[in-house]
């Protein structure tokens, strides 16, 4: 028994392997949910893929749906500050008791049934989906972890409303080389019938993919009108903005949180009747919802941000914002993993940035400090190795700029790593 405790219950999760075996189709899946009870099919559903910003329309929807009232589940990866942040009712981990009851359950499922390979994913998105079943949710957020036609969070079967975000190159050696190849794998989360919002502003081939699968599944499709955004504000601390008629604000900052919000907000008119939503819980939810390493000042002097954003996609916006903001010199400490599209994504901070010190050490997929640091200097950027370790890396970092702009960046994990040490110092 695991006796109550997250520890044990999160050793015993991470048993399992980070991918799994290789998968064709979702029957794994499908064999552990229904010795489980299949506790999905008691619940109702938006599902949310993309490159980017999945993580932050889905904290704008859980939002919008626990101010509407509504006991609201959130299935999110990766983790920041604690395993359990990945399992949400109305914004509250999971407790550590029904965290242990539960994984508890799936190991004894899985010692009757056998181990077929399941990841560490499965196994935690079925502790979460018996967890939201027992607590009757009226509704659950739920965040692909990768792709969606193959990702087993793609095994319910009639969401309220599907959700795509933008589509870029990433985890190609899975989803593909070409944005086609991508944007197919994203579309697989349509289903027959069921509406979906499409963030505007991707390329006109993941776009013709996701509009033919959507007509095919007979599934309306809705892309916010990106042009008729009239923007108040918009900076390291939020922005405010007119859209169809309402003012809205976002505490996120960046145009990309913007265009997040455009699609939450189509979204949510989308599925507003079934769900008893209104203008204000829309604006309340959009306004209140933050994340941990999405652009987040976590100090003000010298003025630090730190950001998760890993892929080109990502450190676009990322360098756009920081190139709006004005405050010269930027200097970044930056971490990527190797399985990332290192050379492509680093190339749209250079312009920005005047000189980047490299770390590793936050995840075991983490790219060697000293070869990130050869490919941002082989692509004209100036970057060294740190001759220490992360957190006095940034200390130095800050140390010597106390004026300027110092960026943490280059990967969820680096992200994770620096708030939980800043929240511990």
């Amino acid at each position: 028994m695991f006796e109550n405790s997250s520890g044990s219950a999160v050793d015993y999760i991470m048993t399992f392997s980070h991918s799994g075996s290789p998968v064709k189709d979702l029957s794994r899946i499908k064999k552990l949910l229904s010795a489980a009870g299949d506790p999905q099919d008691s619940l109702k559903f938006v599902h949310i893929a993309g490159t980017n910003g999945k993580g932050s329309m889905a904290q704008m929807f859980s939002c919008i749906f626990t101010d509407a009232g509504l006991k609201t589940g959130l299935f999110t990866s990766p983790y920041m500050l604690e395993y359990a942040d990945r399992i949400r009712i109305n914004g509250k981990n999971i407790p550590e008791k029904d965290l242990a009851e539960l994984a508890e359950k799936v190991k004894d499922i899985i010692a009757e049934t056998g181990d077929e390979g399941y990841s560490q994913f499965e196994v935690t998105q079925t502790i979460a989906f018996m967890y939201f079943a027992q607590q009757g949710c009226d509704v659950v957020v739920l965040e692909t972890g990768m792709g969606g036609l193959l990702d087993c969070t793609n095994v319910i079967k009639d969401p309220l409303l599907t959700v795509i975000g933008s589509v870029d190159y990433d985890h190609m050696a899975v989803l593909g080389d070409t944005l086609e190849e991508i944007a197919a794998q994203k579309a697989g989360i349509i289903k027959q019938g069921v509406p979906c919002v499409m963030s505007a502003g991707n390329a006109e081939a993941a776009v013709k993919v996701i509009t033919d699968t959507a007509a095919e599944k007979s599934a309306k499709l809705v892309v916010p009108d990106a042009e008729a955004v009239k923007i108040f504000s918009c900076g390291l601390y939020g922005s405010e903005f007119e859209y169809n008629g309402g003012i809205y604000s976002t505490a996120m900052g960046g145009e990309h949180q913007i265009m997040n919000a455009l699609t939450v907000i189509e979204g949510a008119e989308l599925i507003k009747e079934q769900l008893g939503i209104t203008f204000e819980n829309v604006f309340k939810g959009i306004s209140e919802a933050r994340l941990i390493g999405r652009t987040e000042a976590i100090c003000s002097y010298p003025l630090t941000i730190l950001d998760g954003a890993h892929n080109p996609d990502g450190l676009s916006a990322l360098a756009e914002l920081i190139a709006g903001c004005g405050k010269k010199p930027v200097k970044a400490v930056i971490g990527m993993c190797r399985d990332k599209n290192i050379a492509s994504a680093v190339s749209k901070l250079i312009p920005v940035v005047d000189s980047f010190v490299t770390v590793d050490g936050f995840s075991e997929r983490a790219e060697d400090k000293n070869k990130l640091a050869e490919i941002i200097n082989s692509l004209g950027g100036k970057a060294e190795a740190a001759p220490y370790g992360i957190m006095s890396a940034v200390t130095v970092m800050q140390s010597s700029n106390p004026d300027g702009l110092n960026l943490i960046c280059g990967s969820l994990f680096l992200a994770a790593e620096v708030k939980k040490q800043t929240l511990q110092g």
